[in-house]
């Protein structure tokens, strides 16, 4: 670095953190951080350019909306190696993943046979890296993303069908083996736009010990799930029955909502109209409200982390935890066991059946894409297909705990593994939540509303058919009430 870097001028009319963003750049574009890419801290900025914190937070943050830089939790700010073209003649897949086995799935399948340029992002600035990325025309080839922006990101045109790059292995190898909730959450007007390597469901966490203790089998029902919270609190369990129950758990109160809705046979969308506000939702969040009445669930899970209710199942502060499948490693962590052990600890079971439905859960998966700016769209689908191939995702499975997305590759994990069969059969019959391109704010408004029933703000049903209104809002659906629902079928009573 310079012993005397180039000063900020607060005397001139030009906001200091437009300055300092400046210089930063000129820097970045002279090459001054080609080595590991990495920036001074926040507190070196301010030392060096003797400014206080503000302009220099405002200045990165800035850098980073812009995807020049990427800020990464407790390790600091890079620069984004994907914001400049690499030089003519030297052709590469450019790759942006999260955090979790993607980067080395696609290292792995990459190894001495195609030149990759790979990004690892947080997993919470994962949309606005890739949203950015296209407006400013620099979009990889190929990324990670949330099954649930398929159709968004396929409604503005971001993702290019995987038909038009290889129809005949999507038809022959794609459709025959990977499970079906899956190839369905990654369409979009009927063409594919992800692919998936790996499955999860929401369903209930169990400790095996505190069930034991009452002598009580895992809950298929509600009313097993209602006698069992009851049960426990009696024994002396603190926090018999939690979950992610607000906006703070942001997606995973909406998966496991979405779950225990359809385990009364209740769901949001159905076809190109809103049906949330239904006899079967408000049955759902009665229950729901009913578990922290009677001290089954304690209120405070309205404001739990995503991830708070299993560590307190894992911790043994808690008995059984709506959660999802993709948390077995980090249980198993937590509880000091490896992983093949840990279903001596804990069990795994669908949400319980509601008087109107029969036990349920609902699927998630990352899923990759490939971006209509893509530059190398065949070979970013060669590489993808090197990553989910079933001896590839058998070997990740077996140390993760992790659903592959193919049946092949479930099959060759291990037979001993009697989670991931389970898991699969889950799969096959699992919901899929709402494929909608507005499903952000969908899912936002389905956490306000077990929140604002939770804390008992609002009733079931002025609940629901308040959040009815707001999706068909959002979505520009029209929204179908109970009694327009029944009118079809009084009709036919009649002329029978």
């Amino acid at each position: 670095m310079p012993k005397h870097p180039p000063e900020i001028d607060p005397a001139q009319p030009i906001p200091i953190y437009f300055q300092l963003k400046t210089l930063l750049l000129e820097d970045i574009l002279g090459g001054r951080y080609d080595g590991d890419g990495r920036l001074p801290t926040e507190h070196e900025l301010c030392e060096r350019y003797r400014i206080s914190r503000t302009p220099v937070t405002r200045a990165l943050s800035e850098l980073a909306e812009e995807g020049v830089v990427l800020r990464h939790r407790r390790r600091g700010t890079f620069v984004n190696p994907h914001w400049r073209r690499p030089p003519a003649g030297r052709p590469e897949v450019r790759i942006v993943v999260s955090e979790g086995p993607w980067g080395r799935m696609v290292k792995d399948a990459a190894a001495g046979r195609i030149r990759i340029n790979l990004v690892t992002v947080p997993r919470p600035s994962l949309r606005q890296v890739l949203m950015h990325s296209v407006a400013e025309g620099q979009a990889p080839d190929l990324a990670i993303l949330d099954s649930v922006w398929v159709s968004e990101f396929a409604a503005a045109g971001f993702l290019r069908p995987i038909e038009e790059i290889d129809g005949a292995w999507v038809r022959q190898e794609y459709e025959s083996d990977f499970l079906p909730p899956l190839v369905h959450a990654n369409r979009y007007g009927g063409r594919t736009y992800g692919v998936s390597a790996f499955a999860d469901v929401a369903g209930l966490w169990y400790r095996r010990r505190e069930l034991e203790r009452v002598g009580a089998e895992p809950p298929a029902t509600w009313n097993d799930l209602r006698r069992l919270g009851r049960a426990l609190a009696q024994a002396g369990v603190k926090r018999p029955i939690v979950m992610p129950g607000g906006s703070q758990g942001a997606e995973t109160t909406a998966y496991c909502l979405i779950a225990f809705l359809a385990s009364n046979s209740a769901a949001v969308l159905d076809g190109d109209s809103v049906v949330l506000d239904s006899p079967a939702t408000v049955e759902a969040l009665r229950f729901l409200r009913s578990l922290v009445e009677d001290g089954s669930m304690p209120a405070e899970v309205v404001a739990y982390d995503w991830d708070r209710s299993t560590a307190l199942l894992a911790e043994g502060h808690a008995a059984i935890s709506f959660g999802g499948s993709y948390e077995a490693a980090g249980l198993a962590e937590t509880l000091g066991v490896p992983l093949a052990e840990l279903w001596k600890h804990v069990g795994f079971v669908p949400a319980p059946a509601g008087p109107r439905g029969t036990p349920s859960c609902a699927a998630g998966t990352m899923s990759y894409g490939i971006f209509s700016q893509a530059s190398q769209p065949r070979v970013a689908l060669d590489l993808l297909r090197l990553a989910v191939d079933p001896e590839a995702l058998a070997a990740i499975a077996r140390s993760t705990g992790r659903i592959p997305a193919r049946r092949s590759a479930v099959r060759l994990a291990d037979p001993g593994f009697p989670f991931l069969l389970q898991t699969e059969e889950m799969l096959e019959r699992a919901v899929t939540r709402p494929a909608t391109p507005s499903y952000a704010r969908v899912s936002a408004q389905l956490q306000a509303m077990l929140e604002a029933v939770l804390t008992g703000r609002l009733k079931p049903g002025p609940a629901a058919g308040r959040t009815a209104e707001m999706i068909g809002a959002i979505t520009g659906l029209p929204v179908v009430r109970p009694a327009e629902r029944e009118r079809p079928r009084a009709r036919v009573a009649a002329r029978r």
